[in-house]
């Protein structure tokens, strides 16, 4: 049996929302980004390894500004 992939819109571009609840969106997801990278700074190397997270991986993450 053939399957045929349709098209699907990017999930992160929301045209036919109001502005301010993009805008909204794109807030909550800056304070997530700061939020996760702020507890991974936290993590030991124990918890990086258990994570499967290498610490050259960790340092590019943390090196990325909050709004990517």
């Amino acid at each position: 049996m053939e399957r045929t992939l349709k098209h699907q819109p990017s999930q992160n571009i929301q045209v036919n929302q109001p502005l301010w609840l993009r805008a909204y969106a794109a807030l909550c997801g800056w304070q997530r980004n700061m939020r996760t990278r702020s507890q991974l700074a936290r993590l030991d190397s124990r918890q990086l390894a258990d994570a499967g997270i290498t610490e050259a991986q960790r340092q590019a993450e943390l090196a990325k500004p909050f709004w990517r």
